[in-house]
């Protein structure tokens, strides 16, 4: 999950009851092999003395920064869409090493055209 990001700060009042999302993505950001898959993700961690919500910022590699709610948001709801994001700058970069637009357009004709589609061969039907 860390691979993608450049940067996750987490801030919470230690004393605030809604702060099970956070513990539990900060324990997931700590876990060795976390930390292993991008070293230079920077983890900040900010205590809060205020009732300020708690909440999580996360800045992708491309600069993109998302805030979520900690505690509406389930923490492996937030290591799910970050792996989803991920995913798709992923994507995103193998496309623009290939040398080709991003994103892709596909044109309207080619999204009506019939696809036949292929069947396996039943053992009897191929030739020896």
């Amino acid at each position: 999950m860390l691979k993608f990001l450049s940067k996750v700060k987490i801030e919470f009042n230690a004393l605030d009851p809604r702060t099970a999302a956070c513990m539990e993505f900060l324990a997931q950001c700590n876990a060795r092999t976390a930390k292993e898959s991008n070293p230079s993700c920077q983890l900040l961690v900010k205590r809060r003395t205020d009732s300020h919500p708690p909440q999580i910022s996360v800045t992708f590699v491309n600069g993109v920064e998302e805030v979520f709610d900690a505690t509406s948001t389930p923490a492996q709801t937030i290591r799910k869409m970050i792996l989803e994001k991920g995913t798709q700058l992923e994507t995103e970069q193998m496309f623009r090493e290939a040398g080709e637009k991003w994103p892709v357009i596909i044109p309207e004709e080619e999204l009506r055209q019939s696809f036949p589609g292929t069947k396996p061969r039943k053992a009897e039907d191929k030739k020896q």
